[in-house]
């Protein structure tokens, strides 16, 4: 299946989750088999043989991450939403366009120096892929690279994660 096509099975959603923004909608991509599998092989051919586990970012992130790592022939840590975890954790807070939010992992989700490629579903301006890095290097891992089904281009998330090799299967301005 080509991008293309891959591209033809996200859904746009005006105005979702509130005026203005335009929602880019995988749960019809996930929903066909062809389609998830092929976006699971994409993601996981660029990385093979490079990461010794793999990062998923809540929720989407856990979603495509699972299957990757499992394509990888590796394990899956995440990071969640503060409070979400129940054991020793270590956090790291991070700038949206109103507010702040906030991530967790474990502190021994990740074994010192092991190479961890990070999965999202989305690339945006890259802050919530940034404090993931920073949760990574917090407990001694090393960033090999980060892995998206999709990348709004226009927002430059990129190159806040610079220069860490990151990998979009499909882009949007």
């Amino acid at each position: 299946m080509t991008a293309a096509e891959i591209k033809n099975l996200i859904r746009d959603i005006p105005d979702f989750p509130k005026p203005g923004i335009l929602f880019r909608d995988i749960t019809p991509l996930i929903g066909n088999a062809r389609g998830f599998a092929a976006v699971v092989d994409h993601l996981a051919e660029q990385f093979l043989g490079a990461a010794d586990i793999v990062l998923g970012i809540e929720s989407r992130g856990f979603i495509i991450g699972a299957p990757v790592a499992y394509r990888l022939g590796v394990g899956l840590t995440i990071v969640r939403k503060p409070g979400k975890l129940p054991f020793h954790t270590v956090d790291q807070s991070y700038d949206l366009e109103y507010g702040s939010a906030a991530l967790q992992m474990h502190q021994d989700g990740i074994i010192n120096q092991a190479r961890v490629l990070i999965v999202d579903d989305l690339l945006a301006t890259g802050g919530t892929a940034e404090a993931a890095v920073r949760l990574v290097r917090m407990v001694g891992g090393n960033v090999i690279g980060c892995a998206f089904v999709v990348e709004l281009d226009a927002l430059k998330g990129r190159e806040r994660l610079a220069p860490i090799n990151c990998y979009s299967l499909i882009h949007y301005d």
